[in-house]
């Protein structure tokens, strides 16, 4: 019970037949302290009454039928008067203390929040429809913060404390969380939710919610279908691993599809999918798995497709590896601005890999196994948009060479405030052709992105010979 108690600051708790405090006279030069709610009272004197480990083993309706109990007996015994609409808050909220997450519960059962961002314990905001929010919800204390983030660190098998002040893990639901303390928040204890999406986005849905057009969708779907390798790049909370989910949506369910994250977000549909899950070290600094052991590993599950949720560090090289060496039809995420900014970033994170390769060398690696970049943004109306499709045509000099197959083209303000703009697709015929034609889908991708030449393909075809007899 003294975990609990940590919570309320205030003091001592009354004994239940003791009458409430009279406050003092006043008198010249004396500030009177304001005295507590009967609704925190109520609280106080239920948390010193119920053992937290006897409330873990009650499900949630039995303990609140006997929290209900509890606060009647207390506000009879004290002559409180609180309405029912106020005791069945403070009921709610005994409840989620006891074996939730206190006041994330709410925000966290809400569908339409994506994020949640607590700084310190008097600021929750969420994220609603692309924009964040301050809502009415609050922490007791610095310590009912480090309390709900405890029991977080705990449900993982981690720690958060001084010496180790940072926490990555992720919830039953699947959420992803990420915990920040003192010394390192000056603001007190800071708690980062990306909520976990119950409902499962497709393509279709994605043209509804106004993130693509039926064109480019239709030409994301051929492009997976191709067994084209993508890069979806994007900044944080573009909807990246969204985008991704909703691709993969048409992958063939005879594949074996081996996905790796650093935390599992991805929600594929498909029937042979095997998770792969990277393991930070443990408190000795020990068995620590990254995701580039993952990949590796998975080079050796005969994998029809490699679906890396994030890259991040060295494990990008070992992806490009596996993408030149017959595992078409790849996908990974990064954080970039840019398709350009996105290679580049690829390009630094081979180098930490600690390989000795030249820049050059990397580049030609990195313009060999990308066919696609996608890159999404979450604009300022809160919509997330693709708003560019980029080709890898190859080596340029010393450069990669891209160019722009769709574009998203700014076009003003709507009235209701929401950003006015048309996805155009430019037209100009890739080099991955030959790949689709394998499939029987080049014709219908020529349509996708608006090229007035699809009929006459096959002649552009016969000059990609090169690279049609890379294997590609």
């Amino acid at each position: 019970m003294r975990g609990l108690r940590l919570l309320h600051p205030a003091g001592e708790v009354p004994a239940a037949d003791a009458p409430l405090p009279a406050p003092a006279p006043a008198t010249a030069g004396t500030t009177l302290r304001p005295q507590p709610k009967p609704t925190d009272v109520i609280f106080d004197q239920i948390l010193a009454e119920i053992e937290p480990v006897a409330a873990m083993r009650l499900t949630r309706p039995a303990l609140g039928a006997r929290i209900e109990r509890l606060v009647a007996e207390i506000a009879d015994q004290r002559r409180l008067l609180i309405n029912r609409e106020e005791q069945q808050t403070l009921i709610a909220a005994i409840v989620d203390d006891m074996i939730g997450l206190g006041p994330l519960e709410v925000p966290l059962g809400d569908e339409m929040i994506s994020d949640i961002l607590v700084n310190g314990p008097h600021q929750i905001y969420v994220e609603r429809s692309g924009k964040l929010f301050l809502t009415e919800h609050q922490f007791r204390s610095d310590l009912h913060v480090l309390h709900v983030a405890q029991r977080i660190a705990s449900s993982v098998g981690r720690r958060i404390d001084a010496s180790s002040p940072m926490l990555d893990a992720r919830l039953a639901d699947g959420s992803r969380v990420n915990v920040t303390i003192p010394p390192l928040s000056l603001k007190g204890p800071c708690i980062s939710i990306r909520k976990f999406t119950r409902g499962f986005l497709d393509l279709s849905k994605m043209i509804a919610l106004k993130t693509m057009s039926p064109e480019l969708a239709r030409a994301l779907e051929i492009a997976t279908k191709g067994r084209l390798n993508i890069l979806v790049s994007g900044g944080t909370g573009a909807g990246k691993t969204t985008l991704l989910n909703a691709m993969s949506s048409v992958i063939d369910p005879g594949e074996r599809v081996v996905t790796i994250e650093d935390t599992a977000e991805l929600q594929l549909q498909q029937p042979h999918v095997i998770p792969l899950e990277a393991r930070p070290p443990n408190v000795e600094g020990k068995g620590q798995v990254t995701q580039r052991d993952l990949v590796r590993n998975a080079l050796r599950m005969r994998p029809d497709r490699i679906i890396v949720g994030d890259v991040r560090g060295a494990e990008a090289f070992d992806m490009m590896q596996a993408m030149n060496t017959g595992h078409n039809g790849s996908i990974s995420t990064i954080h970039a601005n840019s398709a350009r900014d996105a290679l580049a970033r690829v390009e630094n994170m081979v180098m930490t890999a600690n390989i000795g390769l030249p820049s050059r060398a990397i580049r030609g690696q990195i313009a060999n196994a990308l066919d696609l970049v996608v890159q999404i943004e979450r604009m300022r109306d809160g919509i997330r948009r693709v708003i560019e499709v980029t080709e890898v045509r190859g080596m340029s000099r010393r450069a990669v060479s891209l160019r722009n197959l769709f574009v998203f083209r700014y076009q003003g303000e709507n009235p209701d405030g929401t950003v006015n703009g048309t996805f155009e697709p430019t037209g100009i015929r890739p080099r991955f052709l030959p790949r689709l034609e394998y499939y029987g889908l080049a014709t219908a991708f020529m349509k996708a992105i608006g090229s007035n030449r699809a009929s006459s393909w096959r002649y552009w075809c016969s000059s990609a010979a090169p690279y049609w007899w890379r294997g590609r």
